[in-house]
């Protein structure tokens, strides 16, 4: 039997919370009709007892209305079947899934809302379900709030803000909901759109990031940057890193720390240990672009997105041993890219796009993946002696 149980109509008020529905409407979505499937005439005069059953089980439920329609029938005559399942108000929802105590917190969160930014409280009914797990938290987000409309593009570290109760690595650990809070109260002033996503939060609301640094050897000693040094291990913040414009000629870049230290001398040379996806920091450096440019990543779908991304700062940027050669070349030490890229690579050279064609669509092996790492050091040796 297909019959409408208790359990289903409890199951749909419990949908209406999950869906954050219940606390959303209020009162306002009540009187609240639930679906309802009874048994067919067949089944009224087949299954007799066990429709009195179902109907007595039914009208026993607390919280729910039944309400009932006659139905004539041939054999058994006028009989009152359920018809319409009814929850009345929210309470009555309320109580039947056990969230009372939860509707109350969201209630006390709404006043305290009104009391000290009503502006918010458009969020709080979009989110219930969110503000309610931030329940804890809510009165130190506001305080935040209230600092950040107090001192808009304040142009401080997250851990200078000084707001009593709250830990720098509390703002640290909300910039998401912050960050849409935010969007609600600040002026657009003071607000930097272009600066999108997680990662640009300080730089949209106008705190002070940490600078970015980049790593670097040289591989010539005529180059020494550091008097009475020799290929050192150079680390700069990124403005340090555009000012110092080095009379290289070439400038490689490898994801691989291992790569990256155990790189071999090449005249007028550096290499840069890279940072995956996000060129920001390098592409200050704009004396990188009277430098050849080779970038030398994994053998994978995601190998190739980052050249792309970075030939999107620097157009003349070629790859290094990113090629079937190579990949061929290392078959036993092939390995697997669980998630790949899958969108075009407008970027690629033609080879390179092939390769990145076969990759994508599994023409060689399914999520093949060559990692730089695996690539052997004499081979790498052989190409840069061209």
């Amino acid at each position: 039997m297909n019959w409408t149980r208790p359990a289903d109509l409890r199951a749909q008020v419990q949908k209406l919370w999950d869906k954050g529905e219940l606390l959303a409407a209020g009162e306002a979505a009540f009187p609240r009709r639930l679906a309802l499937k009874g048994p067919s005439s067949d089944e009224l005069a087949q299954r007799f007892d066990s429709v009195r059953a179902w109907i007595a089980e039914l009208q026993a439920m607390p919280h729910c209305r039944i309400e009932l329609r006659q139905v004539a029938h041939r054999v058994l005559g006028a009989n009152a079947v359920p018809h319409t399942a009814w929850v009345d108000s929210l309470d009555s929802a309320l109580a039947w899934i056990g969230k009372r105590r939860e509707a109350e917190r969201y209630r006390a969160l709404c006043a305290a809302t009104a009391a000290r930014r009503p502006a918010l409280l458009p969020w709080l009914a979009r989110r219930p379900l969110r503000a309610l797990e931030l329940a804890g938290a809510w009165p130190q987000l506001l305080d935040v709030v209230d600092w950040a409309c107090a001192h808009p593009r304040c142009g401080l570290y997250l851990r200078q803000i000084d707001i009593p109760g709250v830990h720098s690595k509390f703002i640290e650990g909300h910039r998401g909901t912050l960050g849409e809070l935010l969007e609600m109260v600040l002026p657009a002033e003071a607000i930097k759109t272009e600066a999108t996503g997680a990662g640009q939060f300080n730089l949209r609301y106008g705190f002070r990031d940490k600078p970015a640094r980049i790593r670097f050897r040289v591989l010539d000693d005529a180059l020494a940057i550091l008097p009475g040094t020799r290929q050192a291990d150079v680390t700069l913040d990124a403005a340090s890193f555009a000012a110092l414009a080095p009379p290289a000629r070439q400038v490689f870049i490898t994801e691989n720390e291992i790569n990256f230290l155990a790189f071999p001398p090449a005249p007028g040379s550096l290499v840069v240990f890279g940072a995956g996806y996000g060129w920001d920091a390098l592409a200050q450096a704009r004396w990188l672009e009277r430098c050849a440019l080779r970038y030398w990543g994994d053998i994978d779908t995601h190998g190739f997105a980052i050249l792309d991304q970075l030939r999107g700062r620097f157009p003349h940027a070629a790859s290094l041993l990113m090629d079937r050669a190579t990949l061929l070349a290392h078959q036993g030490a092939w390995g697997t890219e669980a998630d790949q890229v899958r969108h075009d690579l407008p970027r690629l050279d033609a080879a390179e796009r092939m390769l990145y064609d076969d990759l994508r669509d599994n023409r060689i092996q399914p999520g093949l993946r060559l990692e730089q790492e695996r690539i052997a050091y004499a081979w790498l040796e052989r190409t840069l002696r061209g």
